[in-house]
């Protein structure tokens, strides 16, 4: 069944040109003029890889430290044990522990965004391998989330940091930062995260690598940049 739109939204839709695809610019000036919530709105990017996920050479997973940060308050469990539960508190880590915590979750707690794991936790961690695994939350070294360096780690991730992993249609989705910030600032945190992906292209991957490249807020209409154009937004 076709999702029910509200009128505010239908009306803000039609600011956006069927079929166009924008360039970065004006997608990006576009986005914040479909804002209709009273609340601040996340600005989020959406990508179609021309990859098979598959396959594991075509997986593309990483890191990138957005500019400006997200413009949320990123809460962080620590799972670690002895004086690095006093660095992650200290380097801002909302919760730090060990078997209290793994207890908690087992038992529904989710009152978290990001795990972060020092290595010597990780088989403890097994258990909650599909209960993390299936929300994305589930530490990996490659997202930066198995770490000896527990408090650079949770530092990083609270100035901004997103860890990202296409998923099994071949697409990522990530915030890029919020409709009040200025346009320089969305502007280079959009830049930093694609430029990423980018880099992170497997050698797997043939023909066109980003597919469609879209952008929206929370509860608004998404905005098609032309990927031709973006990658040449790369270059310049």
């Amino acid at each position: 069944m076709a999702k029910r739109r509200g009128k505010k939204y239908l009306e803000i839709a039609k600011l956006v040109e069927t079929g166009k695809l924008y360039t970065v610019q004006e997608a990006l000036e576009l986005v914040k003029k479909t804002r209709t919530a009273k609340f601040v709105e996340t600005v989020e990017v959406a990508l179609k890889l021309g990859v098979d996920p598959r396959h594991a050479d075509q997986q593309v997973r990483g890191t990138v430290v957005l500019p400006h940060g997200t413009g949320k308050n990123v809460r962080i469990l620590a799972i670690t044990q002895g004086e690095n539960i006093d660095k992650a508190l200290e380097a801002g880590a909302d919760y730090a522990g060990a078997e209290d915590y793994i207890a908690k979750i087992q038992g529904g707690w989710f009152d978290f965004d990001v795990v972060i794991a020092t290595p010597d936790m990780m088989p403890k961690l097994g258990k909650l391998g599909k209960i993390l695994g299936t929300k994305g939350l589930m530490p990996n070294p490659k997202s930066g989330t198995v770490t000896a360096d527990i408090a650079q780690a949770v530092s990083e991730f609270k100035r901004g940091k997103l860890a990202f992993r296409v998923d099994k249609l071949g697409s990522i989705h990530v915030p890029v930062g919020k409709v009040d910030f200025d346009d320089a600032k969305l502007e280079e945190n959009f830049k930093a995260f694609i430029a990423e992906i980018v880099k992170l292209k497997p050698s797997a991957s043939k023909g066109q690598y980003l597919r469609t490249v879209a952008i929206s807020l929370t509860m608004g209409p998404g905005v098609k940049m032309d990927p031709i154009l973006v990658n040449k937004y790369l270059e310049a």
